[in-house]
């Protein structure tokens, strides 16, 4: 299994750190932060041919931006324990290349990758409801960069196994 994830810049690994205190109740906190763009159901003998099909499909894309603006969860997640809680990120650019990779591709899961994508940096998982309204109230300072490059990730490596620079409009 691969992902295109859209790497995370520092200052939104400070905001996940300086919110830290706040995410102790729940069951899991996430060190390693991601924003997943597409998923992609291909095994390591699939790889070559997953890239060179990737490569076409993202020639056209140029650089994009994205922003946080606040703090959200997921109260029913499609998988894992309940809530997720997640900063939430406005981009079209991002949905513009994540419906032309699903289309180039297909979903994974109708759920995830679907008309209800919602692409999302998460924070911490299982907890309680009141916790993640607290989360919810807090104010935090919008957090905008400019995307050139995005990352094939693998889940059975734990790390990128590629990444293409994507050229400034």
């Amino acid at each position: 299994m691969y992902s295109l994830n859209v790497p995370v810049p520092g200052t939104v690994e400070r905001l996940a750190s300086e919110l830290h205190p706040h995410l102790v109740a729940f069951d899991k906190v996430r060190e390693r932060h991601s924003l997943v763009c597409k998923r992609f159901d291909v095994d390591e003998t699939g790889y070559d041919h997953l890239r060179e099909r990737l490569r076409v499909a993202l020639s056209p894309t140029p650089a994009f931006e994205v922003r946080i603006t606040g703090i959200d969860a997921f109260e029913t997640p499609i998988r894992g324990p309940a809530p997720v809680v997640y900063l939430d990120v406005e981009s079209p650019g991002l949905y513009d290349l994540h419906h032309r990779i699903v289309e180039e591709f297909g979903v994974v899961d109708e759920e995830l990758e679907g008309p209800g994508y919602t692409p999302h940096v998460t924070l911490a998982r299982g907890g309680n409801v009141a916790d993640v309204d607290r989360l919810r109230e807090l104010d935090i300072d919008p957090v905008t960069w400019t995307v050139s490059e995005v990352d094939l990730w693998s889940q059975i490596h734990h790390a990128k196994a590629w990444t293409v620079s994507l050229p400034r409009p």
